[in-house]
């Protein structure tokens, strides 16, 4: 009798429970990614790889269902792999196309470098994409007019709008509708790309969408200050995902939470959120989670991973023939962000410049890189391989040991201190400006001295300052190195200086 009566008590115990169960409340997960350009493990396979954040991913999905994956823009470009050629074409971005259409993206954004590629590139990267796109300031620039970028298949367009809306729906039956507004920095001018206003636009897009959802989240590619300006115009976004720092950060501006990972999935962050649709009020838990060598790697996106990179291999074999060799560590940061390496002398532009000159065996009066050639777009720190080192300098060529006249030396460094912000900007070894007189070797630079200087054979054709080049009478001498030697590949030369 007594066990009937615990089992009755029991039973209403579980009654009483559903029925004060709060039906209202209703939970999901954002995994936010941004600035993703490597599909690989990165610094020795220590940290990053899209199979490891899959693996992330399957888990969260496991945890609840209500789970969407974020990249808030820069994965087209750069990368190592997007600079090779396969059947005769260069990559730029199909290997992360077909990574994240593998990891079943829910949403990404444009960020400034998808327009790196030319117009015909990016679309076909939007054609091959199997994941939305949204963007409320930039859109395709045609002859008639600027329209929506859209996606193209059998013949069918389908229009990356400027806003996105998700529906919920918890184990209870609770529904909710989630929307999402989109802007991308217009940092990157193009003839094809027109970009609006990026708080006007943000600002519409969550008026023309706030009545329709229960919610709105942010997921941008703009500047930090950008972002807090966007909080400041929209407080009742609760959460904004953003991108291009490449160094993660955590912010509040008012309610408004601003969260940025780590470039090349170095960190991710998991969002936890719970939404009232009683008190409208929005709870949310982040957590910022490092991607290293203790998370297993996703069988499938593994394989697709390692089929890119044994292409990879391949081609870097033709330069360097142990491209996983530890060759160097470093504590410090090596920069070699795009802003930065465009802007002033970096300790990795240093570092590249150093490299030419140990080419010649230092018996040159200098050495010259433009930041344009740096293409990583990230920072180097702990352990380096020569696929790191292909990772900054993917387009290699040789270094030029080139006789020029201090006049015409001048120029050419006024040049690229003036280009400053544009890739023409110039890093030197044994080059210093003092104020406003330059100087070689800690002395005055003779306008009428004849000097050696280790240059970049892209500098020599003349794209990013039209007057030098071999045709320009005050370029007495250019020696090209020969194959045997570690100036044939300024990454050859980059790797050596680092080894010894």
């Amino acid at each position: 009798m007594k066990f009937y009566i615990k089992l009755l008590l029991l039973l209403l115990l579980i009654s009483f429970t559903d029925c004060k169960k709060d039906d209202s409340k209703i939970d999901f997960t954002f995994l936010q990614l941004n600035d993703v350009y490597e599909i690989a493990p990165i610094q020795g396979g220590e940290y990053g790889g899209m199979a490891r954040v899959e693996t992330i991913h399957q888990e969260l999905l496991q945890e609840n269902k209500n789970t969407m994956l974020f990249m808030a823009g820069d994965f087209l470009n750069p990368s190592l792999l997007g600079t090779i050629k396969v059947d005769g074409k260069r990559v730029k971005g199909k290997q992360m196309v077909e990574v994240m259409n593998a990891m079943n993206f829910d949403l990404v954004a444009f960020g400034n470098h998808e327009f790196d590629l030319s117009k015909d590139e990016l679309q076909q990267r939007l054609n091959e994409s199997t994941f939305p796109w949204i963007s409320a300031n930039v859109k395709l620039k045609t002859k008639e007019a600027a329209v929506l970028y859209y996606k193209e298949k059998n013949g069918e367009k389908e229009n990356v709008n400027e806003t996105f809306i998700k529906e919920f729906t918890d184990k209870d039956g609770t529904k909710i509708k989630i929307g999402f507004i989109s802007v991308c920095i217009p940092s990157n001018p193009k003839e094809y790309v027109e970009y609006g206003n990026m708080f006007i636009k943000a600002r519409a897009s969550y008026a023309a969408l706030k009545d329709k959802v229960d919610i709105v989240f942010g997921l941008t590619h703009v500047k930090l200050a950008n972002d807090k300006k966007i909080a400041k115009l929209i407080p009742d976004l609760p959460l904004i995902m953003g991108g291009h720092e490449h160094t993660n950060s955590n912010n509040f501006v008012g309610n408004v939470q601003i969260s940025k990972a780590d470039a090349n999935a170095k960190t991710v962050y998991i969002h936890r959120i719970s939404y009232d649709k009683k008190t409208k009020k929005t709870t949310i838990q982040s957590e910022l989670k490092e991607i290293n060598s203790s998370i297993k790697e996703n069988k499938k996106v593994k394989e697709i991973v390692a089929n890119w990179q044994s292409i990879l291999d391949e081609k870097i074999k033709l330069v360097i023939k142990k491209p996983n060799e530890i060759i160097y560590n470093t504590k410090i940061p090596l920069d070699g962000r795009d802003t930065p390496i465009r802007s002033r002398q970096t300790n990795l532009g240093e570092l590249i410049t150093s490299a030419m000159s140990f080419a010649y065996n230092d018996k040159i009066d200098a050495a010259i890189v433009n930041g344009g050639s740096i293409r990583i777009d990230d920072v180097l720190v702990g352990d380096i391989s020569p696929i790191d080192i292909f990772r900054v300098l993917p387009y290699g060529g040789p270094v030029l040991k080139v006789k020029i006249k201090g006049s015409l030396l001048k120029r050419v460094l006024d040049y690229g201190e003036l280009a400053a912000g544009t890739g023409a900007y110039l890093h030197r070894h044994n080059i210093k400006l003092k104020e406003t007189s330059w100087f070689i070797n800690k002395k005055p630079i003779d306008l009428n001295k004849i000097y050696t200087v280790a240059f970049s054979d892209y500098l020599l054709k003349g794209f990013d300052i039209p007057f030098l080049s071999e045709k320009n009478i005050d370029v007495l001498e250019i020696y090209h190195p020969k194959e045997n030697e570690i100036a044939i590949d300024v990454r050859k030369a980059l790797v050596a200086y680092l080894k010894q």
